[in-house]
């Protein structure tokens, strides 16, 4: 088994992901994401795993209802109904990075 990607490999994922890398990270990243591809790869060696549940669980049973043309909502009455807003955009509370005591 190899150590690390092609550089071929790794541009192409850098692609889309749509990152640009320079030469000292396509060097830095061929090893540490064949690591990590590695390190996935050993979760089919878990006593239970099933690749096609984790694919969508919820597949059988899922009804899902037709695609129907509705009414447009006017982006700005949209904003401004919104609780908060500022300019064009609608303010939500910061879920993802906040820790305790921050």
């Amino acid at each position: 088994m190899k150590d690390k990607l092609s550089r071929e490999e790794l541009l192409h994922v850098a692609e889309l992901a749509r990152i640009e890398l320079t030469e000292e990270e396509i060097e830095k990243y061929q090893i540490h994401i064949k690591k990590l591809l590695d390190d996935v790869e050993k979760i089919k060696d878990v006593e239970g795993y099933d690749e096609e549940q984790l694919i969508a669980p919820w597949s059988e049973n899922t009804h899902l209802r037709e695609d129907k043309i509705g009414e447009m909502y006017d982006p700005k009455e949209v904003i401004n109904r919104a609780p908060k807003h500022s300019g064009n955009y609608i303010e939500v509370p910061v879920v993802v990075g906040e820790s305790e005591g921050a």
